[in-house]
């Protein structure tokens, strides 16, 4: 069902399905795709007692600013500070969250600075928070060429680009990050209407050129960017997951996150699956959030 709340400086929109007495959970989508990344995993939790919430980020399908005057930041500070508003406006005092990519930071941000609000974590790409301090340090030249659409958007050539056909490109993204699936042109439209929102431009240019400290944060999320600039530890029970098929991460980057989860923590590679796991392997994320919750950890 369909359904709004004013959150923080949000008019979030979101999904919910299952018991709304159920245990909470909240999946959130990534860049560049919107909440049916989790059009299959939701009813599977939601089968098992959950209240599942899955709501549109900023930028992307029906969620609005509700101020002009709001940068339209895409910054890991302005995300992780969204869920939080969303969670106290859904009067959910804990939750079980889970992501990927944009929505895996955003979870990643709460369940290190607010872990009283993480039932467990669920974390595609192991440790989400960005280390901006050391953006502009190079990686290896393999692990470089996959980070070209960020460097891209860099300049304002990349901004013409990405607001001249935003759709050609995101489909592209789409190809490159999960070369095994073979998504139909009505599931890649499905969610390419999410980037008709007016703000997905702004929003993805700001969130790409603030990692590298091209520009400067919403002054609101200052304190929360301090924060994380010390690369805060993760106490929560959490389970990370890789596919290992993934163009943007390796399994052996994330893997090596390991200690920055202090709490329970468990590593899964997902074997023939790309960057959007939930859709491409919803039973296997399903499972993880499950065995989260159930403190199967291992």
């Amino acid at each position: 069902m369909l359904k709004h709340v004013e959150a923080g400086t949000l008019d979030v929109a979101y999904l919910e399905t299952g018991d709304p007495a159920g245990w909470p959970v909240v999946l959130l989508h990534g860049f560049p795709y919107d909440v049916h990344a989790y059009a299959e995993v939701a009813p599977r939790l939601a089968a098992e007692g959950a209240r599942v919430i899955v709501p549109w980020l900023r930028g992307y399908g029906p969620t609005r600013f509700r101020s002009p005057a709001t940068l339209r930041s895409g910054e890991q500070a302005a995300l992780g500070a969204d869920l939080l508003a969303l969670l106290d406006a859904l009067g959910l005092g804990h939750a079980l969250l889970a992501g990927y990519d944009w929505g895996g930071r955003a979870a990643c941000v709460v369940a290190a600075l607010w872990p009283e609000r993480a039932s467990g974590l669920v974390s595609v790409n192991g440790y989400n928070i960005q280390d901006i301090a050391r953006a502009a340090r190079p990686a290896a030249p393999a692990m470089e060429h996959r980070l070209w659409y960020q460097y891209y958007f860099h300049g304002e050539r990349g901004r013409a680009g990405l607001e001249k056909d935003r759709r050609a490109f995101c489909r592209l993204l789409w190809q490159l990050w999960s070369p095994t699936w073979r998504f139909d042109d009505a599931t890649y439209e499905r969610s390419a209407a999410a980037f008709d929102n007016p703000d997905f431009v702004d929003v993805v240019i700001h969130s790409y050129r603030h990692r590298f400290a091209l520009v400067e944060g919403d002054p609101a999320c200052l304190d929360i960017e301090r924060r994380l600039a010390a690369q805060p530890p993760i106490a929560v029970p959490a389970i990370t997951l890789d596919g290992d098929a993934d163009g943007v991460s390796s399994i052996g980057g994330t893997a090596s996150h390991a200690r920055r989860f202090t709490g329970p923590h468990a590593h899964r590679a997902v074997p023939g699956v790309g960057h959007n796991l939930p859709q491409e392997a919803p039973e296997a994320f399903a499972r993880a959030v499950l065995d989260c919750r159930a403190g199967r950890i291992a």
